[in-house]
């Protein structure tokens, strides 16, 4: 991972479960988690949706928005929010051309064909105020984002 602090992410649009576009411009004036996890259907990437979704007022408080990502397509994405029962947090497909988001943020693995599990808070510039890469199966610490969110 290459991503770092004050690094700028450019403008992107992905669908979402409900194959709807979401683009990094429909939240101008608000921070946004770039939430990367490598798999849908896998017991962490669960856990780590399911953390975001569970504290999303706690993001919107703080003007932030969080998204989560990952190769999937956006069906196996619709079918894995249903069985989540995910309600608010947008999990967007970075399916095709495979993976060219999370290549360009370079955090794709290459030999496993997914992106790495990395979270990305971004400020209302679109700069990287922080950036953490984890273990594959490596859940990441819902406190520590949430502290990050609140602090930055």
């Amino acid at each position: 991972m290459t991503i770092s602090k004050n690094d700028k992410v450019k403008e992107f649009t992905l669908k979402n479960q409900n194959d709807e576009e979401v683009s990094l411009s429909d939240y101008e004036g608000k921070k946004v988690l770039l939430s990367f996890h490598p798999l849908a259907w896998t017991s962490v990437c669960t856990k780590q949706m399911k953390a975001l979704e569970k504290n999303y007022e706690v993001f919107k408080e703080n003007n932030t928005i969080p998204l989560g990502l990952s190769v999937d397509p956006q069906p196996s994405k619709k079918a894995w929010a249903e069985d989540m029962g995910l309600e608010k947090l947008d999990i967007l497909s970075d399916f095709w051309p495979h993976g060219e988001f999370s290549k360009e943020l370079d955090i794709f693995i290459e030999k496993l064909g997914f992106s790495g599990r990395v979270n990305i808070l971004l400020d209302e510039s679109r700069n990287v105020i922080w950036a953490k890469e984890y273990e594959i199966g490596q859940l990441p610490d819902i406190d520590e984002v949430l502290n990050k969110v609140k602090n930055n």
